[in-house]
């Protein structure tokens, strides 16, 4: 590569020589002759070649390009210094690769920071042991059902054995109905049943402590006599009546999604929840030891008093959970679609289809026919 020195140094050499040449060609020859034939820009004060610049970048034996440089014009000079590259700058060592954060698994216990670590742990895994043992019961609940089925299908499509009331063995009566909240209704449904059993087993239980209250009562009290005598009653009235009535009929409904039950449940079951609510009231000589004959006791008998507001508080909870179970059964029949038509046709249905009504209606209408005939 050339240095700007030498390629003005060039430049100028050519222009010299052209000069030269026009001199020669214009009649210059007597410009040559003074100069003795030399350099014709000698002497000359504005000669280009006497330009500091110029002789600075001249070349030398240290200095040497590669247009004045001939290795084979002198062997004893020294060659020109080597090429030596600059020092390059050092290398950077290459990012590592961004990797994405690792997610949690569903079953890895989160860790929000040192702090409570072991107590976020523990909890997390007391969750999922309750998820464990919640689904292993769901497991053996689905395979007692599934056995029992398989049972059925065995038996020949028998009918079960009755199961309810349970009764023991030495008991000259025997169970009436067979219930089996777990095999025979759906799951979703199963929670409602069992509520509602344990609300009549609740208004049966609260029947004969109010029995006691009425006693207790009628033993301070002689005016107490005809609520003693009608608590006897109630108790032994409501007990069949309300599970024949309306609990049977809501377990039927249930099981089989028949509206007809549904309606004779929700009939009968606002009837029952309004005794509730008389019960809980206790209109003095009903039979009820409500709050209005628990507070009046309270002038006589304390005891006693105490006792008759204990039976209040039960009629309470009862009438209370009757009305929220009334409303929660209706809504979820009102989600199924069921209509009080379809309730007419299933009545209509299942009365021509039993054996006995049809049966009855045959002979009346052959009774009817024979008659007409024999009429005159």
């Amino acid at each position: 590569v050339r240095s700007p020195g030498s390629q003005w140094a060039s430049r100028s050499s050519q222009a010299g020589r052209g000069s030269r040449r026009s001199r020669t060609r214009g009649g210059g020859g007597a410009g040559m002759a003074l100069n003795g034939g030399g350099n014709p820009f000698e002497g000359d004060p504005g000669n280009p070649f006497q330009d500091p610049a110029i002789i600075q970048h001249r070349p030398t034996s240290e200095y040497a390009t590669l247009d004045v440089y001939n290795p084979f014009e002198n062997s004893g000079q020294r060659a020109p210094p080597p090429y030596e590259p600059r020092p390059s700058a050092p290398a950077v060592p290459p990012a590592p690769a961004s990797q994405p954060p690792k997610k949690a698994s569903p079953t890895e216990p989160k860790n929000y920071g040192s702090y409570g670590t072991q107590e976020s742990a523990a909890a997390a895994t007391a969750e999922l042991l309750k998820r464990q043992e919640e689904l292993n019961r769901k497991a053996e609940e689905l395979d007692r059902r599934e056995r029992e089925l398989q049972n059925a299908a065995i038996s020949g499509g028998t009918a079960r054995q009755n199961n309810w009331p349970p009764l023991p063995s030495f008991c000259p009566v025997k169970p009436c109905f067979y219930q089996d909240i777990s095999v025979e209704i759906p799951m979703e449904s199963q929670k409602t049943v069992t509520t509602m059993y344990y609300l009549w087993m609740a208004s049966i239980v609260t029947l004969f402590f109010n029995f006691l209250a009425s006693l207790a009562w009628f033993c301070v009290n002689s005016g107490g006599g005809s609520g003693f005598g009608l608590s006897i009653l109630w108790a032994l009235l409501f007990t069949p009546c309300s599970f024949l009535c309306w609990y049977r009929p809501m377990y039927k409904a249930f099981r089989s999604d028949s509206s007809f039950n549904f309606f004779v449940f929700f009939f009968i079951f606002f009837a029952q929840d309004v005794v509730y609510v008389l019960q809980c009231i206790g209109i003095p000589g009903w039979g009820f030891s409500g709050w209005i004959v628990s507070l009046s006791a309270l002038k006589e008998n304390t005891a006693v008093a105490v006792l008759m507001m204990l039976v209040a508080t039960l009629f309470t909870a009862v009438a209370v959970l009757g009305v929220v179970m009334l409303k929660r059964i209706h809504s979820l029949y009102r989600r199924t679609g069921a209509s009080f038509q379809k309730a007419q046709e299933e009545f209509a249905a299942g009365v021509f289809s039993n054996p006995t009504v049809r049966t009855a209606a045959a002979n009346a209408a052959t009774g009817a026919a024979s008659s007409a005939f024999r009429t005159p």
